[in-house]
């Protein structure tokens, strides 16, 4: 394929996947490293070491938007502690890889987030690992299309909230307490949460608990240094959507700008709001979601 290609958007072939998804089995490659450019293209990141020294733990760090984060961090001066699921360790060891290949050091931990323990766990590592947290991207999330609330199971239900919010709240709770003024949380929130996905009731139901958790926790930290805000991306190309989504919520698998967006897109909003550049920001959310306009 080329580039141009793959920003035509409704090019993007349907395929499926088993959950979680496997970014090396992609139909189409994702831009990790790359934006577009106005000609059709993509051009390379452009760092200017806004991380330098940085570390930073990123959960679904294997692929996807976590992956793109961890690269960009990287090329900004960061090192990374990456949380993934056993099923991902061959996608998590090529972000290892390309991490590595930008001269930062990329810390790799499979494990389940929807336990408790696990969280701690996560948090314990990496201060082992890197010496301390100064970034906490909360990025990993499940998701799979129910058209009808009658076809959502009570137990895909739970294991949607255990997965995309409750991780959430341990990891902040866990690391704050090694975090200092200058440091950031950075939620993966969702277009979902303001536009009402129907087919997605689960899903876009813990996305508003996101932002409202980004809200309240930003209120408690803010007067201490310590920022919090999230991204909330439109549909984005990553593993998750041959992996959850059906042949019809692929086939308008686009955006107001004629395209999904690409993993890095969103990883540059992720970079702004881990950097000082973004020092008189928090309790907020950045929407890059392909121009959809919404209210929050």
């Amino acid at each position: 394929m080329t580039d141009s290609q793959f920003q035509k958007g409704h090019e993007v072939p349907v395929t499926h996947q088993e959950f979680p998804g496997k970014e090396h089995k992609l139909p189409l490659q994702a831009q990790y490293d790359t934006l577009p450019t106005d000609e059709g293209g993509y051009q390379k990141y452009k760092a200017a070491g806004k991380l330098q020294g940085k570390k930073a733990v990123i959960t679904g760090g294997d692929s996807g938007i976590g992956r793109a984060t961890a690269i960009l961090f990287a090329m900004e001066g960061a090192d990374s502690f990456i949380v993934y699921l056993p099923d991902e360790e061959k996608d998590a060891q090529e972000t290892k890889r390309m991490v590595e290949s930008h001269g930062r050091q990329c810390h790799l931990l499979s494990t389940d987030l929807t336990s408790r323990d696990n969280c701690k766990k996560v948090v314990d590592e990496a201060l082992k690992q890197l010496g301390g947290i100064d970034i906490l991207f909360n990025n990993a999330a499940y998701q799979m299309v129910k058209s009808d609330i009658h076809e959502l199971s009570e137990d895909q239900w739970l294991h949607t909230f255990n997965t995309n919010i409750h991780p959430y709240f341990y990891l902040s709770k866990y690391a704050l307490p090694h975090m200092s003024r200058g440091s950031t949380i950075i939620n993966n929130a969702s277009i979902n949460a303001y536009i009402g996905r129907p087919d997605l009731l689960d899903y876009t139901s813990t996305k508003g608990a996101v932002v409202s958790f980004t809200r309240g926790l930003s209120n408690q930290f803010v007067g201490k240094g310590i920022r919090v805000n999230a991204v909330a991306p439109g549909p984005v190309w990553t593993p998750l959507i041959p992996a959850t989504m059906d042949d019809g919520a692929q086939e308008t698998f686009t955006s107001p700008m004629g395209r999904p967006a690409q993993p890095s897109e969103v990883a540059a909003c992720v970079v702004f709001l881990a950097a000082a550049d973004s020092s008189a920001i928090s309790g907020q959310t950045i929407h890059c979601n392909g121009g959809v306009i919404v209210n929050g």
